[in-house]
């Protein structure tokens, strides 16, 4: 009789622990798909936002060509350049942010404008016009970046200086790609991050632990770790120059990553805080300053 009934809880104690390892299979997976296949905006939701916050009617009168690489793996980036009016040798590529696309670039593209740049703005792997996948924060967007420079350094005929310009995901873009040696003069990185799992810590608050959770999930799902989504370290041999900006009052992705970063690289680096900014909005704080930042940078490094 005790053995049947020691049967009998053992075999309720499998079931329970059964249904508990499906359950905590299943929040882990969950959490790796909202953390890397977030909802992304349409191009008129963003562009709607962005009409709302400041002026984009020079973005209409603006002569534009729209064509499409393919990266590394085949993978097709959709890509628009904004011809400056006056005529000019001098590129730049601006790289948006997460769940974003192309015209969360627009915010910066009338100051390069300027400042005599063409402007290359495009939609990171997964977000925009191209085919929808999960974002992997730096890892397959850096090497994208890394295509669209030599793209870029192949489809425009004697450029004199070509530059990258990123937010968020896209500075962290642009500093990761720094690894594989691209031919590009300076990087402007705004509100980027050092490694993404302090900035999902940060978010998770005091369910920091969640995120070893999600990992294991994103490491069953896509076979990516967030342990390596680390663009501070392509910054370990750089030479090119860096410009950090981060809003002083970024809460989500704290200004320390951007002196961590600044810290790491080898070559000329810059970082300036703006006062008053949360997250991705210094140049919407304070674009005078954030201008004269990015032009007397550039006069910098001229020498």
């Amino acid at each position: 009789m005790e053995r049947k009934r020691l049967r009998k809880h053992l075999k309720r104690i499998a079931v329970t622990g059964a249904a508990a390892g499906t359950a905590f299979t299943a929040l882990s997976l969950g959490l790796a798909m909202f953390v890397m296949r977030g909802k992304r905006q349409t191009l008129d939701e963003d562009m709607e936002w962005q009409t709302a916050h400041y002026d984009t009617s020079f973005y209409g009168e603006l002569e534009k060509t729209n064509y499409r690489i393919r990266s590394y793996d085949g993978y097709g980036l959709r890509v628009q350049l904004l011809k400056n009016p006056t005529p000019t040798d001098r590129y730049i590529i601006i790289s948006h942010g997460y769940t974003g696309n192309r015209m969360s670039s627009i915010k910066y593209v009338k100051m390069y404008l300027e400042l005599g740049f063409n402007c290359i703005i495009y939609d990171l792997r997964g977000h925009g016009l191209n085919k929808h996948t999960f974002t992997t924060y730096s890892i397959r967007e850096g090497r994208d970046l890394a295509e669209l420079i030599r793209d870029t350094r192949k489809r425009y005929k004697g450029i004199t200086q070509l530059g990258l310009h990123g937010e968020s995901l896209g500075a962290a873009s642009s500093a990761a790609c720094l690894k594989y040696g691209p031919q590009v003069d300076f990087v402007v990185c705004d509100c980027g991050f050092a490694d993404i799992d302090n900035v999902l810590r940060g978010a998770a608050g005091k369910f920091s632990f969640s995120v070893n959770i999600a990992d294991l999930g994103a490491r069953k799902l896509y076979h990516y770790s967030f342990k390596d989504m680390r663009p501070i370290d392509s910054l370990e041999q750089n030479r090119v120059p860096m410009l950090f900006i981060h809003g002083a009052e970024d809460t989500f992705i704290r200004p320390d990553n951007s002196r961590r970063m600044a810290a790491r690289t080898k070559g000329i680096s810059e970082v300036h805080l703006i006062k008053g900014a949360g997250h991705a909005e210094s140049v919407l704080t304070d674009p005078v300053l954030y201008k004269k930042y990015v032009s007397d940078f550039l006069e910098r490094i001229k020498h």
